[in-house]
């Protein structure tokens, strides 16, 4: 579920964003409109770094820009990630343009090797970002999971959409599970789990108690062909169990869950989505044939030694 083109894997910049989620005063941008884009940028970015990032994201002249500090991802990240993971510098930047109304969420990414787009993208729906186009990246591969911060913010402050504090401490939180669980069941697994439980709270709502909940997960996995181990699990149930009791909005991450499904389906409908695909299938025929020219010849020269 949510994949792109090519499913990217990343690793230390959303350590960073995340941080910056929490770390600015309120400020009000109440006529933000569509197109303007807020540049989040590491604090300990050289000169160099720094121009060739917004190069890079393609940064206008008139974006706003905000600060990331490596003592705010330590704020923010340290009850989910180790101080190690986090490091001692802030470099992972990120751009973060507002859409139209509808249009929903796209994520891209580069150089991020422990998050991926669609664990950013199951994030920044609970933290109640909608209907924008984002961007991150670094100098260098980094985990991704300081960038959360400040998308969060930016979006924040492009908006005007105060989004309350436990709201942005769990999405942080789902987002380090998800990346961890990434590596037991391997990241497209670990991030199509999410948005499937997801898409059931949605639909129905958090369950009232642990054992319905559980039969939730439990069907979501299933339904996938992943099997979870009773940690696995049981980590499931508690951050779900944090969302129940905030003030999360599921009609809205239900709306962008669809809107994410509708720019897939978009885009494998059109010209370029139809080509990339041509692509694929002439790449496996050409496997193929490869292989039973392989397997051929070497029954030939098999039959000739005899």
């Amino acid at each position: 579920m949510f994949k792109k083109e090519e499913n990217r894997l990343r690793k230390l910049s959303l350590l960073m964003l995340v941080t910056f989620l929490f770390a600015f005063p309120q400020l009000s941008f109440a006529d933000a409109a569509e197109g303007d884009v807020i540049i989040t940028l590491g604090e300990d970015l050289s000169d160099e770094q720094k121009q060739a990032l917004l190069d890079e994201m393609k940064a206008p002249e008139n974006a706003q820009t905000i600060t990331v500090s490596n003592e705010e991802e330590h704020k923010y990240l340290g009850k989910y990630v180790p101080k190690a993971q986090i490091g001692t510098r802030a470099l992972s930047s990120s751009t973060i343009t507002i859409e139209k109304s509808g249009s929903g969420l796209e994520v891209e990414t580069n150089k991020i090797t422990w998050v991926t787009d669609e664990m950013y993208l199951n994030a920044l729906m609970t933290a109640g970002v909608k209907d924008a186009t984002v961007y991150v990246t670094a100098p260098s591969e980094v985990s991704g999971t300081a960038a959360l911060t400040g998308l969060i913010k930016a979006y924040e402050l492009s908006s005007d959409e105060a989004i309350p504090e436990d709201v942005k401490q769990v999405a942080n939180e789902e987002l380090v599970k998800t990346a961890e669980l990434g590596e037991e069941i391997g990241q497209e697994d670990a991030s199509a789990l999410m948005a499937k439980i997801k898409e059931e709270v949605a639909k129905n709502g958090v369950p009232e108690n642990e054992e319905d909940l559980r039969t939730m997960i439990e069907n979501a996995a299933n339904d996938l062909g992943i099997t979870l181990t009773e940690e696995q699990m049981n980590s499931l149930i508690e951050l779900f169990n944090k969302m129940k009791n905030i003030d999360i909005d599921w009609n809205q991450v239900g709306d962008q869950l669809d809107k994410a499904r509708d720019q897939i389906s978009k885009y494998l409908d059109s010209e370029e989505g139809q080509n990339f695909l041509q692509q694929v299938k002439e790449f496996f025929i050409a496997l193929w044939n490869a292989v039973v020219s392989f397997f051929s010849n070497s029954g030939n020269e098999t039959a000739e030694g005899l």
